[in-house]
This record gives C-alpha cells, structure tokens and sequence, in this order.
C-alpha cells in the first residue's frame, strides 16, 4: 500500500496487473472473474486484440491536438453516437462527471435563453451523478456531500418512479427547465422504475417546455439490452443524454449528447475541454462501437443477464436474507436485509470479483462477453455468500 496516494478508496487486498477476457491476475497470476468491469466500463473485457491493435495504430498516429483545429475522429464519434440515440449534436469529454457538468450547464443556458434568471433542474432521490461539486449537487442527499458545502443550488428532488410527483413540480414551478435522472440507479441501489414511468415523464416535460435529461453513464452502451436504457421504452426519446464509462472500454471519453433547441445553446466559448475528443480516445469509441455491434451485445446482455437472474432465484429460492433480486440485461442487483460486505469478502475467497453498494445491495456488471458458465459461476460464488457456504 502507497503511502503517498490520497486515502480516496477503501480498496481491496489485491493487485491487478493482467486481463484477459473477463478473467483479471493479480501479481501473484492468481486469475479472478470479473463482475464488476471497472464498474460497468469494460464490457468488452480486458485487452480486447482488436482494440489493442486499434489503440497502438492510433498512438503510432497521432494521440493528441487540441480543439482548435478539426478532430475527423471526433467528428465520426458524434455522427456515430447521434445516429445510434438520434440525437442531434455531441460534446465530447473525457469522463462521466464532465458530461453531466455539460448536462447541468446546457440546462442552466437553455433556461438563461427563456429569460428565466435562476433556472432550476429536477433531479430524483437516490440519484448518482457524479463526484464534482455541481454532480454531488445534483445527487441524493447523505455521505457523497459530507463536508463540501456550500453545495451548487438550483435542485428541486422528487421520488424516483413517482411520474406524478414529477408531474405536480413541473406544474407548480416554473422556473424548472429541465429534469435529470437514471433510467435505472446503479449507485442507488439498481433500482429500476416502473414501466411507463419514462414515458410518462417525456409528456410531462413536453407539457411543460422542460428538457428531459438522462444520466446513461453507467446504463448505457448494451448493458441492459438496448444501446442505451431509456430505449426499453420506445416513446421517451430525451433531449439531452449524458453516455461515458463503457464508451472507451477503459480509455477515458464521454459524451452529452443533445437534440432540438438544447443541442444549440452551446456556442464557442461558452464551454470547453482540454483533452476531449482527442484523436486517441475518439479511435477507441469508434472501435469498441463496432465491437459492440458485430458481437451483437445487446442479445447477449439480456440472454447471461436472464441465465445469471434465473440461477441466482434458483439458489436463493426462500433466503430469508434476500429482500430482491433485480435489474435488466447484465446490470443486476441482489438486495439484502442485513449489510453485503460478507458475500463480496467470501467471493473474493473464491476469486469472484463482486460490488456491494448501498450497503446492502450486491451490484454485478459483469463484462457482456462472458459465457454461461462464467455466469453460472458468478452467480454461484454470490449465492453461497449469502448463504454463508
């Protein structure tokens, strides 16, 4: 253990150094299973050839310029992602926590821009968006804001899954221009709203001329069987959509996306990046984009993600410790009534690599190219945590 790194992370006693697929080494060469993915980033596994391959040639090429001249890379990368979400234009960044800053401040413009001086953004409980100052604004009140105040204002929060709740806010405030959510928590806890809840917000923003904004950071990019999760409901198409984590499979980009009138209140100056969009991580989207596609990802989310859900309800068929078992394609939470720190050290023992959040709910996100087997034996190694084998 370094004594010279921020104590940011309560990290586990081991040391990745090699991956391969969905397996990870440690300095030792012991192999471990991997069900958490760099959290949801590496869905296509560890060192993937032809994004190895894709990544040295990019490098021999031309890793960096900067924003002041035409990025074609970039530019393919936008087209690419706004065909896939139709949307209409792309600010690409480097990580998660930038795109939902571009997320917030397009908000904000776009409020501006209807002569409203303090706009505001409804945002829901439980929600995750991120460690900068106006991200942990933006998310559920406890901890993740512990000593940071003063926060960012401007927030208005309602109940996850409560479409009416969201309803009578838009109606009663006016100076609420947007609203910001998860199409499923996975911070939160992999909560996954009703069905129709979606669409039901889509017309209560239209009712209402406020943007709908959705945080597909971690939801995104096949994990739950569509490109992106909102997609499970065909008429909630968002105005603004945040996409990272999964995007470089490791090598750091990210995307807001923004169609409409929001996709033109960003103009020059008004906001920007350093490394964003460099040639480098554009060349690793573009790839694992079409890794994504020819390994036809979405079907196999959802086909491992139903064998791993039915072999998790087989073995814990009647635990009382289990409150829920729930989720969509690979992105899968078991609930517990007690805290789940025990079932991530027993699997650990057994060189599974599992995520526990929310204290007690066990967070798989396993890499979507993993066979049956590999998830037989994810969902083994977690079932006999809980069952104390």
């Amino acid at each position: 253990m370094s004594d010279h790194l921020m104590k940011t992370y309560a990290r586990l006693p081991v040391a990745f150094v090699r991956g391969e697929g969905a397996w990870l080494y440690d300095e030792d060469g012991t192999r471990y299973l991997d069900a958490i993915s760099g959290i949801a980033v590496c869905s296509l596994g560890h060192a993937d050839p032809v994004l190895a391959d894709a990544l040295c040639d990019q490098a021999r090429t031309l890793i960096h310029t900067a924003n002041l001249g035409h990025i074609r890379l970039q530019e393919r990368l936008a087209e690419r992602l706004c065909t896939i979400t139709g949307m209409d234009r792309a600010f690409i960044t480097n990580t998660g926590a930038e795109a939902i800053e571009t997320v917030l401040k397009l908000a904000r413009r776009f409020g501006f821009e209807r002569g409203i001086e303090q706009p505001k953004i409804l945002v829901v409980e439980g929600a995750f968006h991120g460690r900068t100052l106006g991200a942990i604004s933006a998310s559920a009140p406890g901890k993740l804001q512990h000593g940071f105040a003063p926060l960012v204002d401007g927030f208005v929060r309602v109940p996850y899954g409560d479409a009416d709740a969201a309803r009578a806010a838009l109606a009663g405030d006016p100076s609420i221009v947007a609203m910001l959510l998860e199409p499923i928590q996975g911070e939160g806890g992999v909560k996954r709203p009703p069905d129709g809840y979606l669409t039901a917000l889509r017309r209560a923003c239209d009712e209402h001329r406020a943007l709908l904004m959705v945080d597909e950071i971690q939801t995104g990019l096949c994990r739950t069987g569509r490109w992106y999760a909102h997609q499970h409901e065909p008429d909630c198409r968002p105005d603004v959509l945040a996409s990272a984590k999964a995007l470089g499979n490791g090598v750091p980009v990210a995307a807001c996306l923004a169609r409409g009138a929001a996709a033109e209140v960003l103009t020059p100056g008004s906001h920007g990046t350093t490394y964003g969009g460099n040639p480098l991580a554009c060349r690793a989207a573009l790839t694992v984009l079409d890794r994504m596609e020819a390994l036809d990802l979405n079907a196999r989310a959802e086909t491992m993600g139903a064998r791993l859900v039915e072999r998790l309800r087989e073995r814990l068929a009647g635990c009382e410790r289990v409150v829920e078992i729930r989720g969509r394609g690979l992105m899968i939470g078991v609930e517990l009534a007690d805290p789940a720190g025990d079932v991530r050290d027993h699997a650990l023992k057994q060189h599974v690599l599992i995520n526990v959040t929310h204290e007690r709910v066990i967070r798989l996100l396993p890499p979507l190219i993993i066979d049956a087997d590999q998830a037989r034996t994810i969902a083994d190694a977690v079932a006999d945590g809980v069952l104390g084998r």
